[in-house]
């Protein structure tokens, strides 16, 4: 079974309309666990719009489960915040100053040497390093000499074809796993995710560890509550292979 990391950002975005502590971030993420998610993810921003940095010190306290801290490893005070708090995963996305939300992988050509420096820093400190990438064979084949342990594929792509061909939108995806499994690298996936889309990918990407979601799960919560919500993820997330 693919394993699902919820994502909490939106919950912190919530809480941050009122400027108080409703709803309460550490007790949403206890929550998410005791009702089966198998993870908690964050993505901290500099204007800490969702989740401040003061959570990510909290959050480690309580969760249980796997921690994974999302981030762009290009500002110093990402790189410091998650060194202090030692999470079992850090996913290093390439976003930019004021980037309402990720929308592209790593070049990780271009950047090989750099993203050789910054996977060794994070490794040395016991964090096992995802870093997100397109569904392009030659990005997953130059991720693997990065020394990353896994990537994220970056699925908008999929998410938005989806409903023109299902069978069109996900075969750039399987390729690129088949690659990242030549070169041992492990495989996350995440970025619009839903229950329409979520069975099928992980039904038809070999080697799926894990799904990270966030926007749509918190949404469908709001009709259909949050511990059914997750039940019916993970059930997404089960697979007949």
């Amino acid at each position: 079974m693919t394993r699902l990391s919820v994502n909490i950002n939106k919950i912190a975005t919530l809480r941050n309309a009122r400027g108080g502590d409703n709803p309460n971030l550490v007790q949403v993420a206890k929550d998410c666990e005791r009702f089966g998610a198998q993870g908690i993810t964050i993505h901290p921003r500099p204007d800490e719009r969702h989740i401040r940095y003061q959570d990510v010190f909290d959050l480690k306290k309580i969760v249980t489960t796997e921690f994974n801290i999302e981030g762009n490893c290009q500002e110093q005070k990402f790189i410091d915040l998650v060194l202090a708090n030692k999470p079992e995963q850090v996913t290093l996305v390439p976003d930019v100053l004021g980037q309402i939300t990720s929308n592209h992988g790593w070049d990780t050509i271009a950047n090989q040497d750099y993203l050789k420096y910054i996977i060794a820093t994070f490794k040395s400190a016991g964090i096992r390093v995802s870093i997100f990438v397109d569904p392009v064979p030659e990005m997953v084949a130059a991720a693997a000499t990065t020394g990353t342990d896994r990537i994220e594929l970056y699925t908008e792509a999929y998410a938005t074809h989806y409903h023109n061909g299902k069978e069109k939108a996900i075969a750039p995806y399987v390729e690129a796993a088949k690659v990242a499994l030549q070169y041992g690298l492990g495989i996350n996936a995440g970025h619009d995710l839903d229950l329409h889309n979520l069975n099928y990918f992980v039904e038809n990407i070999p080697g799926l560890q894990e799904v990270s979601i966030g926007h749509a799960l918190i949404s469908d919560a709001l009709y259909y509550g949050l511990e059914n919500t997750i039940q019916m993820y993970l059930r997404a997330c089960a697979t007949a292979k």
